[in-house]
This record gives C-alpha cells, structure tokens and sequence, in this order.
C-alpha cells in the first residue's frame, strides 16, 4: 500500500517530560487529537494483525499439558536427587511472554526460571554498567554450594552451575515418558552465550513443535546499587506498587559478558534479571488498578506490544543477518518505556489501537535514531550502546523502519492472494503475455512447422524422378 496517504504514519512520541506535563493537567488525552488521523486501509491491516496474532485455545491447552508435565515431574526429580544437594530446594518461576500473555501466534516458545536458594551471604561486583556482576561469598561454608566455587574458594562460578543443571536434565530425560507418546525432549547445544538450558519438544514426522528455555537463578533479596531506585513507575502504576517492586527479590542468572578478551571475572559473570518484576508489571499494567478486568475498560496495551514483536520478527526474517542483534526484548524495553511517560488508560483504549501502535513504532525509531535505549531497570545500560548493538545494524534498522513506515507496514500485511485464473491458465500452457520476436522464430521455425515444407519437398523431388 503506497501513495501520499502512507507519507506520514502519524502518533508521534512528544518529548517525555512534555507528555508528563500533559498527563497532569489534561485528564485522559485522547490519542486521536494529538496526532494525525490512521489511514483507513493501514487502521484496518493493524486491526486485523491484531486479532490473528493470538493464540487459539486448543493450541494452548496442548501445549500447557505438555510444559506443565515436564516441569513437574523434572521439579519432582531435582528435589529427590541426591547426588546433587544444592538443586535440592529448587522452584520454578514462569516468566517469559507466554506468561505475560503477549506470546503470538504460537505457544511454541516458554521461559522458566529455576530458582536457586543462595543461604549464604554474599558480595557483588559491578563488571560493567549495572547488569553483570562477578559474585563473591563473603565467608567460607560448608554449605553444598561449595561444588561451585572456583579455585580462590570464594567465586561463584556460573558456567559450572550452568553445566551442571544440563548434567542433570540430561539424566531426567533417560527416564521421563512425555504424555503425547509421538514426541520426544531433545537437549539443545549449549550456546556460549546462553544462560538456559533449552529443550526442544520433537515429533518423527516434524521439526521442533515446542521450545523451552530453563534458566537457573540465584534469588537474592538485597538489590546491587545500581539499581536500587528501582523503575520509574511512579506516575504510571503509583508510588505503592513502586515501592512492592523494590521489596521483592531480583535474580541473577549464569550469562557470560560478550566482547573480546574479556577477563577471568567476565567469563564466570552473573547477570541480573527482572523477568519476574516485568510479568508482575503486564499483569498489573493500568494507570487505574481495574484496567482489562472482566467488568472494566479494555485497553490495547499488550495488542500494542504483540505487533510490534510481530513487526521485528518480520524484519527479522527479511534480513537475518543484517538485524541478527535485534531482539524482542529490545521492542519490549522501548515499549516499557513509552509505558512510563505515556501512563493514562484513556491514552490506550482499545478503540485506539492503531493510533496508539504507530504512537509505539514512532517511539522505537527515536530510541534506534538516538542510539539510546537504556535498560528499564538498569538505567546506565544502553541496550544500543555500539559494544553490544553495532552502528551499523543500528543505521539498517531506521532505513527498515522508515521503509515500513512509508510503505504502509507491509510486514504486517498478509501475502497478496494469487487470481484464481493464473493457475489454471498456467497448467493449461496459456499465456496472456505477447511473445517476444525471438519466441516467435522459435515457434514458427519448430520441428512441427516444418513438417508440411518437408512433406512438399519429397513430392517435388518424386515428380522429378518420374
């Protein structure tokens, strides 16, 4: 869909501090009059991207029962194993967008934190802005975890608890039956900078149905400092559930720093993880506390959010190499973000969904064109920092965006249907274009055509004989 109505998408993010200026004395802004009208073509593609981006029921129920009798059966084995005390006082924390409820398409993909029990003190050690860490016990003990400490005996190391929880999965697997007799758990390869132990559920017949990405975390209940002011959420969920926030735990979990030559403290790094905070804040994600009850407002928060992971995983497949860094996550954080300064429940009513969509692609391309998009809970982080996200990949990704956006979203857009006429034209060897000269010698020079010239000149040649 080109043309002079797709110049301008429209919804563009104001600055911040003028949004929250706006929110305070303007109660409930509407979308619609502060940026230009949708399209009705692109309202109507976006509207109905929205509706095929969500799981159907039955494909949930199957998956759920499968995820659901690994998980507790592998719960029941790890707190039963002995050679392994330490994995002993595990639990499982569902996190991860299917959890959230803003997993498209499929439930094909499910995180899991196995949380880890640390009953010793210990300290942290910033490795860089805030989100790695190299963790020290603060005393000797004789505590199980004991089987994880490097040489020096107070290092924690995460590659050791990380191969250790494959040791063990790979055992589970030698004896666990899945429900649906046709499939089978696979253990992945283990990536070098992966801290989950990723299953993939397979059938004879076809490629991996379910993937499940297992994450052993440490739980601790002090946050480091450079987090400890925790998110900016006090305008968009209240001052009350900001400080609930900071009270709860956060979680490392066994992630290597990238970069080259990194040190012997960098290769044994902890990262820290929100990912039990962010479903708490998609659950709870209204200005006012009913938003999206059964009996309340809708809102189109979460559609916002599917859509765009629809549309980054459509650039994606379009370029895989040139936007091999982006990742949802990226898109998620930019959606937190706009989440925060755009806090309103009105500014988000179901019946604004397109606006309010292209108001959150808008709100990327900012974060993409600064080259800032800090972590939502590590603010010192930039997520597109050029360590971590290349100049270049970061200078692809606007040209995509500006090309989505002035082309009318077509990743969004489902394939053009073929004219029911071309197929049947095409296997009966008719075709509606003229030949060119070339094609025309060919047909008029065949062996067929000249059949009747041969036959003319044998029955010359016959009279002359004669």
């Amino acid at each position: 869909m080109t043309g002079s109505d797709d110049q301008s998408l429209g919804a563009k993010p104001p600055k911040p501090r003028q949004r929250v200026q706006q929110q305070h004395s303007v109660e409930g802004p509407a979308v619609a009059e502060e940026s230009d009208p949708v399209p009705s073509k692109l309202a109507y593609w976006i509207k109905l991207n929205a509706k095929d981006l969500k799981i159907r029921q039955t494909d949930r129920s199957w998956a759920a029962e499968l995820v659901n009798d690994f998980r507790e059966n592998l719960l029941k084995f790890l707190k039963s194993n002995a050679d392994q005390p330490f994995f002993q006082s595990v639990d499982f924390l569902t996190t991860g967008s299917y959890f959230e409820k803003v997993k498209i398409k499929t439930p094909d993909e499910f995180d899991m934190m196995l949380k880890l029990q640390v009953p010793v003190r210990f300290n942290t050690t910033k490795l860089d802005n805030g989100l790695f860490y190299r963790i020290d016990l603060t005393r000797p003990t004789r505590n199980p975890i004991n089987a994880f400490l490097l040489e020096n005996e107070h290092t924690l190391s995460s590659s050791r608890i990380l191969s250790e929880m494959y040791r063990l999965v790979r055992k589970f697997l030698k004896t666990y039956k899945v429900p649906d007799e046709r499939c089978h758990w696979e253990v992945n390869k283990k990536r070098v900078h992966s801290p989950a132990v990723t299953l993939s559920l397979c059938r004879p017949d076809c490629d991996e149905l379910i993937s499940v990405d297992m994450v052993p975390a440490l739980e601790v209940q002090g946050w480091p400092p450079a987090v400890r002011t925790g998110p900016d959420v006090g305008n968009w969920l209240g001052k009350k559930v900001r400080q609930e926030i900071r009270s709860l735990p956060c979680y490392f979990v066994p992630k290597r720093l990238k970069g080259r030559n990194v040190s012997e403290d960098a290769k044994e790094s902890w990262r820290i993880s929100f990912s039990h905070i962010e479903k708490k804040i998609m659950t709870s994600h209204g200005n006012k506390k009913t938003c999206c009850e059964s009996h309340a407002t809708k809102c189109c928060r979460k559609q916002c959010l599917m859509l765009l992971k629809s549309l980054i995983e459509g650039l994606k497949l379009r370029f895989p190499k040139e936007l091999e860094e982006l990742c949802s996550y990226h898109g998620k954080t930019a959606f937190l973000h706009t989440l925060s300064s755009r806090f309103d429940d009105s500014a988000w009513s179901r019946q604004q969904l397109p606006a309010c969509f292209l108001y959150l692609v808008n709100a990327l391309e900012d974060h993409v064109r600064t080259g800032v998009l800090p972590h939502f809970f590590v603010p010192g982080c930039n997520l597109f920092s050029p360590a971590v996200f290349p100049r270049k990949t970061l200078a692809f990704l606007i040209n995509a965006l500006e090309e989505q956006k002035r082309e009318g979203l077509p990743l969004l857009k489902p394939a053009a249907p073929v004219s029911p006429l071309r197929p049947m034209m095409a296997a009966a060897g008719i075709t509606t274009e003229k030949p060119d000269k070339k094609e025309t010698l060919f047909h008029l020079t065949s062996p067929l055509m000249l059949v009747p010239f041969f036959l003319l000149g044998l029955a010359i040649g016959f009279m002359f004989i004669i």
